[in-house]
């Protein structure tokens, strides 16, 4: 069997072509264009902002809802990012929510009933997260099971493991770092800071935001200058700053809010840790382009020598962790473990995932599309229960934006293949 090269990997890496970098050459520059596909979901986001914003009379964009809105979904994030790697490699996991209940009942059986110290029963569940996702990654990857099939067994198996541990009745109440942790705040180490009309902010937190966005503007013009030295076409100057811009503006208007209310919550610093992390291992190693390869294409990618089966096992043993972590954080913030935790959790991943970019046949997304998908159906929950819509009002428009996403990802890839004949 041959070994994997880049050009057999590219076809399938994100933004690959499937050909080797061209050779340096003059800059090619192109003009002012919007790729649907790939923007079209962040236009989306800022629109549904926009809506609901109005509709609640600006109540969605205050400090505290903006606040409530990361921490209230921040599990539901967390299972997104382990969602997305295994959708991406054509796969699919029915049973995180069963296993977010079943790791949030161990934790609370750990750290409430045998009083295990807290830093250890956390490590416990996440090694118990990790032995799921290794059960289901076996039967997946070594059996040759769907994962389909797998899973949906895995969210029966794992739902009644849960009932037996707990019966009818929670266990609680936790200790304080992990109800801090699930819904605590970071300290105002430096003190406030004055800001005109809009009051005091927490100085730290301002600063956090502005360090976050000199390392995304770094880290962009290093990929713009990359580009440039192989003679690929990038956008112009002019475009490339708006850009920066408007990123910097988003992302400081966030954290202005949240340091005007209790500071960065905690759980979102996590998130921003694992986004970060998770970004750099699908974008720049060699495990995430063998992901993106299996979901391009499993022939091209087993003739070019990627351990497919190895690959897959650990994305399912990355999803047990992922999903192990939302379970102690979801059960942190009701400061107990419940037997219906984790209800549905696995739907709403999966449409995150879906909304944020992700295409069904596999091969295409990313973790900050998942990130967005997920912030879009916590918007649209939040600002229904604002204006005082039914839930099955709010189930409805949920299943209507999924509808849409999938059937919009669907024609962009008909439109672009009509437009290559």
């Amino acid at each position: 069997m041959s070994s994997t090269t880049s050009a057999d990997i590219g076809a399938a890496a994100p933004g690959g072509t499937g050909l080797p970098p061209a050779p340096p050459s003059s800059p090619a520059l192109r003009r002012f264009s919007i790729n649907p596909r790939q923007s079209g979901i962040y236009v989306a986001f800022v629109l549904i902002v926009v809506l609901f914003s109005v509709l609640t009379d600006g109540a969605l964009l205050t400090p505290q809802n903006i606040s409530n809105i990361i921490v209230q979904n921040s599990y539901i994030l967390v299972l997104a990012i382990g969602m997305i790697l295994i959708i991406i490699a054509g796969h699919i996991d029915l049973s995180a929510g069963s296993v977010v209940a079943v790791t949030g009942a161990l934790s609370a059986v750990l750290m409430v009933n045998l009083e295990v110290p807290w830093p250890l029963a956390v490590l416990i569940t996440l090694v118990a997260g990790a032995l799921v996702g290794a059960w289901q990654g076996f039967w997946v990857a070594y059996f040759g099971i769907p994962a389909f099939i797998v899973t949906l067994a895995g969210m029966l198996l794992f739902r009644a493991l849960t009932l037996t541990v707990l019966g009818n009745q929670g266990i609680g109440p936790f200790p304080d770092p992990i109800r801090t942790l699930s819904n605590g705040f970071t300290e105002g180490y430096l003190g406030n800071i004055g800001l005109g009309p809009l009051g005091g902010a927490d100085l730290l937190s301002l600063l956090v935001g502005l360090a976050v966005v000199a390392g995304y503007a770094i880290a962009q013009w290093r990929q713009r200058a990359g580009r440039l030295g192989y003679g690929q076409i990038v956008d112009p100057m002019p475009i490339f700053v708006l850009k920066i811009v408007a990123a910097a503006v988003i992302v400081m208007a966030v954290v202005v809010q949240l340091a005007r209310f209790r500071n960065l919550p905690w759980v979102l610093v996590l998130l921003a840790v694992l986004v970060l992390g998770y970004t750099l291992l699908t974008t720049r190693s060699v495990f995430g382009r063998h992901i993106y390869a299996i979901g391009g294409n499993l022939s091209a990618a087993t003739l070019s020598g990627v351990k497919v089966k190895s690959v897959t096992f650990w994305i399912f043993v990355n999803m047990g962790v992922l999903a192990a972590l939302a379970g102690v954080i979801f059960a942190g913030r009701l400061n107990q473990a419940g037997p219906t935790a984790g209800t549905n959790f696995e739907l709403d991943a999966i449409a995150a995932a879906f909304i944020g970019g992700a295409a069904v046949q596999g091969g295409v997304g990313k973790v900050v599309g998942a990130i967005t998908g997920g912030l879009i159906m916590a918007v649209i929950n939040n600002g229904m229960s604002l204006i005082g819509a039914p839930s099955e009002r709010v189930m409805l428009v949920k299943g209507l934006v999924l509808l849409a996403a999938v059937a919009y990802d669907i024609w962009t890839k008909r439109r672009a293949a009509s437009a290559a004949r």
